[in-house]
């Protein structure tokens, strides 16, 4: 199936999707890489607001290059998932509602994705100058000493995905495997 929706997500939404629908987002988003998960890990630890409200909301793993005149953003291809994998149960449990990325996920992540009814979706990796003409606005809204991996608020426009992993937890990796395994 394909869907246009926009942020934030409600459980509602999250629960319809399935895992290879293609999903063009629209709305705000909120952009953080590795640097800015453990930030926000830490402000959770010490019992700090993180700087916006994650409830239903979206994280799309990104650290975008520099903008070129005229350009709201530079490139803004997805990074590799896992490596928020250590933060993502807890931020899944607190509201996040989807995750925007490339990559496999942990069991731990799609465990909280199927008890919070979360969604994976998957951007295509490479294609980052492309990903950018779909940003129409951001801004940095925490940690602007991380540079590229500074926490941003971004404003996507029909930005296109795929549903990798579903909320209830099938996962497009998986069966992709499947499809092309061999018994000896």
């Amino acid at each position: 199936m394909e869907y246009r929706i926009r942020t934030p997500l409600d459980e509602y939404t999250a629960g319809m999707l399935r895992a290879g629908d293609v999903v063009y987002i629209s709305g705000t988003v909120f952009g953080a890489r590795d640097a800015a998960h453990k930030k926000m890990s830490d402000l959770i630890a010490s019992g700090c607001d993180l700087p916006f409200d994650i409830r239903g909301q979206v994280i799309y793993y990104v650290g975008p290059c520099p903008a070129r005149a005229g350009m709201v953003i530079g490139s803004a291809g997805p990074t590799t998932s896992s490596r928020m994998d250590i933060y993502a149960p807890r931020l899944i449990r607190m509201g996040l509602r989807g995750m925007i990325g490339k990559g496999l996920r942990s069991s731990e992540v799609k465990d909280a994705m199927k008890c919070c009814k979360a969604v994976y979706f998957a951007a295509v990796g490479g294609a980052g100058a492309l990903l950018a003409e779909r940003i129409s606005a951001q801004s940095i809204i925490a940690f602007p000493e991380l540079g590229p991996e500074a926490l941003r608020k971004l404003t996507l426009v029909e930005f296109p995905t795929v549903v990798a992993i579903d909320s209830i937890g099938t996962d497009i990796y998986e069966k992709g495997r499947e499809l092309y395994h061999c018994e000896g």
